[in-house]
């Protein structure tokens, strides 16, 4: 089949994208290096990092973050002992809402180390993964502890997520490990996209717009959550770039569901179903455009609904899958298995949003990968549905062929019928000759044979007329026992040839049957061509009857008048 090469294809890139998975699961990426456990302080007046250095028992270290609220903070490292060993060190923590941050660095010798990253600077510093990254400047004493003085943050899941001392090697190691998930995603995301364009513009069916806008959505917000679109556009803020994860991640959500709400048969997908389905993307699509335009006022409110409505959105996806069940759908298996992976991961993700649990990088970062599994798998669905329209279009046109043929042939003979075959002749340009052939005393025939004898005499003569007669000429069963043939060049003996062919034919019980043909030449280009032609054909047949039969006879050709 045409599609098999396609389904292979993607079934591929599936498995690539899998190992991509697996490779980057077990390598270290994200938060790499020494972790950094820290403790917190809300900002006051009066507050400097000279004198916190030298006030470690200021800071809690047993509150969760999440439960201190919006504002300003300090956070404090454990104490460190990283010796001046010429090995350079960068602080790396995820990226999160917040106005700025100052990393400060304490020392040895008494020094502070002081780095500060506004809006701007912070995308500035991103490295792959959203990981938020300064580098401290080399001294020659160990250093000591880090703190942060962090303004304008939102803590929704924390004001500092995983910490973390990293070397340039295990940077390095985090980027190129990341590099090709993120671009193995991506490839992933194009191919599909390019695929399904095309049979978008081949097919026309009104899932596959959703399932494109998916794609589109599913790379932009690969490009957006990895931090790729701040290296390729180093000005915007970093609190703009997630105010867009909000809106895509939501877009790729809602264009999903409503690519699975049209995918199904229509029996599948009910009248209440559909009012689920949009009420659960308003629910997903609202809190993503009140981020997108009126955050940080009231961040934390619409982060909290938009993670119910996540909830909500993949919830709607169960009585779907359900309905698919119960009305035997073709395409349940398929979806069943690309919606595990998102709803499973979507629930983690909402739960540690709504419950405060610890960060986790995988977690974090898992819409884009399970979404992307959805995806692989959606269109393997789609390449699983255009198979069976095709089977069914082949199908159909055999049948339509079947019943095409059934109406234009003379079921006895498998000739053409009299309708099939004045279809065929009549409204050609130049001249044809028509023989009209006419069994002999077949009358007598079925009186000493029987009707079904007489049949396949019939049949017999059908097979006679094909052979003598050259490839693609009209030949028909007038109805009884007399035959036309209409052809275009021909040799004066045809006639003859096919006369001689019916006296060697063996017959039922041996008995003997002859045949008298007519023949005319003349145009057929008009209905009033053919009933001229018939009527001195006929009259040529009569002729040969007359004289004895077993013979043909001709007319004098019809010219052609001018309409």
């Amino acid at each position: 089949m045409p599609w098999r090469s396609p389904l292979r294809c993607l079934a591929w890139l599936l498995a690539m994208l899998l190992s991509l998975c697996a490779g980057a699961a077990n390598a270290q990426v994200g938060p790499v290096g020494i972790p950094m456990r820290t403790c917190v302080l809300r900002d006051a007046p009066g507050l400097t990092a000279a004198k916190l250095f030298h006030a470690p028992a200021r800071f809690a270290c047993a509150t969760p973050q999440a439960r201190l609220g919006g504002g300003d903070f300090w956070l404090l490292s454990q104490p460190l002992d990283i010796p001046a060993d010429g090995t350079r060190l960068a602080v790396r923590s995820s990226s999160v809402w917040q106005r700025a941050m100052t990393i400060h660095a304490l020392y040895a010798d008494g020094t502070i180390v002081s780095i500060r990253s506004d809006d701007v600077a912070a995308s500035r510093h991103l490295r792959l993964g959203a990981i938020f990254q300064r580098w401290l400047p080399l001294r020659p004493a160990r250093l000591v502890r880090v703190l942060w003085h962090v303004e304008g943050a939102a803590n929704l899941r924390g004001i500092l997520l995983a910490p973390t001392l990293a070397t340039s090697e295990e940077v390095s190691r985090s980027d190129t490990h990341l590099a090709a998930l993120y671009a193995g995603v991506g490839g992933a995301c194009a191919a599909l996209l390019l695929f399904n364009l095309g049979l978008a513009y081949a097919l026309r069916h009104r899932f596959m717009p959703f399932y494109c806008l998916m794609m589109i959505a599913l790379l932009a917000y690969d490009m957006s959550s990895s931090g790729t679109l701040a290296w390729i556009f180093p000005d915007i803020a970093n609190t703009a770039r997630i105010r867009i994860n909000y809106v895509l991640l939501a877009l790729v959500a809602v264009s999903a569901l409503a690519f699975l709400r049209n995918f199904f048969e229509q029996r599948v997908i009910t009248p209440r179903l559909k009012r689920v389905g949009i009420l659960a993307s308003v629910s997903v699509g609202i809190p993503a455009v009140g981020i997108a335009l009126f955050a940080p006022v009231a961040l934390r409110l619409f982060d909290t609904l938009y993670a119910f409505g996540f909830l909500f959105l993949l919830g709607s996806v169960v009585p779907i899958l359900v309905n698919a069940w119960r009305r035997h759908s073709a395409f349940l298996p398929f979806f069943t298995i690309a919606w595990a992976l998102p709803i499973a991961f979507a629930v983690l993700r909402a739960a540690s949003s709504l419950f405060g649990w610890s960060y986790d990088f995988w977690i974090d970062n898992s819409s884009v990968i399970s979404m992307t599994l959805e995806a692989l798998l959606s269109s393997l669905a789609i390449g699983h549905r255009v198979l069976l329209l095709t089977r069914e279009r082949d199908e159909a046109r055999e049948q339509e062929i079947a019943a095409r043929l059934l109406a234009d042939t003379d079921p006895l003979t498998g000739l053409l019928n009299r309708r099939a075959f004045l279809r065929g002749a009549v409204g050609q340009e130049g001249d044809f000759t028509l023989l009209l052939a006419d069994l002999d005393h077949f009358k007598h025939v079925n009186e000493t044979i029987g009707h079904d004898g007489g049949d396949e005499v019939l049949r017999i003569f059908a097979r006679t007329l094909r052979q003598a007669l050259p490839a693609g000429t009209l030949v028909a069963r007038l109805g009884g026992e007399e035959f036309a043939v209409v052809i275009a060049n021909h040799k004066d003996t045809l006639a003859d040839d096919v006369l001689d062919r019916l006296r060697h034919a063996r017959m039922p019980f041996d008995i003997t049957v002859t045949a008298s043909i007519g023949q005319c030449r003349g145009p057929l280009m008009r209905e009033a061509d053919w009933k001229a032609l018939y009527r001195s054909a006929d009259a040529a047949l009569y002729e040969a009857k007359k004289a004895g039969r077993d013979r043909a006879r001709g007319a004098p050709p019809l010219r052609r008048f001018a309409a």
